[in-house]
């Protein structure tokens, strides 16, 4: 007879999170397949748990899960964890779910700490409606094309983001997305747990060289109805100005680029610029 996934949520900093049923389905199942087996350790001798491991993750998801199907329908019973959190969102276990249902194997959840979620809770901003956008990639045109592609999604959107690429992925949203509300959340459940409520062009000056630290989950307003004004002028020069400073590009072909995002005119854009810097050295 064959046996069981279950995926089952962890923690995401605060050990005294983890549910009775979780604690159990891990001591009960046969194997463990986890993103990484010195994480995963510590939770488990944490809950005095002793129990094998097989190592899963990105690289070897294909491989490794094939292999992990044939040892489920031979009978063992196998829990998926992650590092942190629910395991198969925006994590390569979604590949083994597929492979479970394409073998025939009941997938059982366990639920547990999801950033996602506990970000959207308490950031302030709507959540009756939201799109988890994942990770941005690290590739800045790729990067860049995602967010113009959600930059008239009208839903709150949640991003997860690593501490180095702040700066950069802050500066792309306000070109891209100009001024919206957003809720900067680090470190969940951790002691230093914080939750930044700004805009994104607060955010892109505050955060310029104040690196923050910790693992981030960026909540953002969706954009306003079509009928309302998205931009302003105001916000339109400062996203020129910006994309002229981080792209080295001319301001003309910055106003041009701005232009097209926002629906104002270029040269609106362009000479409420020159107006002010000129004014700016009298």
């Amino acid at each position: 007879m064959s046996g069981i996934l279950y995926v089952v949520g962890t923690p995401i900093g605060n050990l005294g999170d983890m549910s009775p049923r979780a604690a159990e389905t891990l001591q009960k199942a046969d194997f463990l397949a986890v993103e990484d087996t010195r994480v995963t350790v510590k939770l488990l001798n944490h809950f005095g748990i002793k129990k094998s491991m097989v190592s899963y993750f990105e690289h070897n998801k294909f491989i490794r899960g094939e292999m992990i199907c044939q040892r489920i329908l031979s009978g063992e019973n196998c829990a998926i964890v992650t590092d942190a959190g629910m395991p198969c969102i925006s994590d390569p276990g979604e590949m083994l779910v597929r492979q479970c249902y394409d073998n025939n194997i009941k997938v059982v959840v366990v639920p547990g700490a999801s950033a996602v979620v506990s970000a959207l809770a308490i950031s302030g901003l709507p959540t009756g409606r939201f799109t988890f956008e994942g990770f941005l990639s690290v590739d800045k045109k790729e990067r860049r094309t995602h967010l113009e592609e959600v930059r008239n999604e009208k839903r709150t959107m949640v991003f997860y983001e690593a501490p180095h690429k702040l700066n950069a992925t802050l500066k792309d949203m306000f070109n891209t997305f100009g001024e919206r509300k957003i809720a900067i959340v680090r470190e969940l459940t951790k002691i230093h747990e914080e939750v930044i409520r700004t805009t994104l062009q607060r955010a892109v000056n505050d955060y310029a060289e104040n690196l923050l630290k910790g693992e981030i989950v960026l909540v953002i307003e969706g954009a306003k109805p079509s009928d309302e004004a998205v931009f302003t002028v105001e916000e339109a020069v400062m996203m020129a100005k910006n994309l002229v400073t981080t792209e080295n590009i001319s301001l003309s072909e910055a106003c041009r680029i701005i232009a097209k995002q926002t629906g104002l005119k270029k040269n609106i854009i362009y000479k409420n610029i020159v107006e002010r810097d000129d004014s700016s050295e009298l």
